[in-house]
């Protein structure tokens, strides 16, 4: 049986991926990445903290050039996930400005990465319209 691994430790995989962040205990600002303290307030302990899978788009660019290997163009954009920015590609949409819109509703979705020698698949993450 084939096994699934996310890219990043902060999606969860399952019949429901959604990803999960570090909350602040203090003020509540939430991070992806691993924090020795919070940059908002200093607080020093975190919980988890479910991210809504329904988003915004806050912000976009159409990347055109990439490293060797990186299909272009493509579409980069902060998400506005219920008052948690996230930091992802948006897929499945026309990497366009006739498609691409601030404001518009999006959602997580993953996909496939590739599959290794040992059948394992990597999934990643991405936001599509809604």
């Amino acid at each position: 049986m084939a096994s699934h691994v996310p890219l990043v430790d902060y999606l969860v995989l399952g019949d429901h991926p959604h990803l999960v962040a570090h909350q602040c205990s203090i003020c509540g600002a939430r991070y992806f990445d691993r924090r020795n303290a919070c940059a908002n307030c200093g607080g020093t302990t975190f919980g988890s903290a479910d991210v809504e899978t329904d988003g915004e788009v806050r912000s976009f660019t159409i990347v055109t050039f990439a490293a060797p290997g990186v299909t272009v163009p493509f579409v980069s954009a902060i998400v506005d996930c219920a008052g948690t920015s996230v930091r992802g590609n948006l897929i499945n949409v026309e990497p366009d400005p006739d498609h691409v819109t601030l404001g518009m509703k999006v959602r997580l979705a993953t996909y496939s990465l590739g599959i290794d020698d040992q059948g394992t698949e990597a999934i990643g993450f991405g936001f599509e319209p809604a």
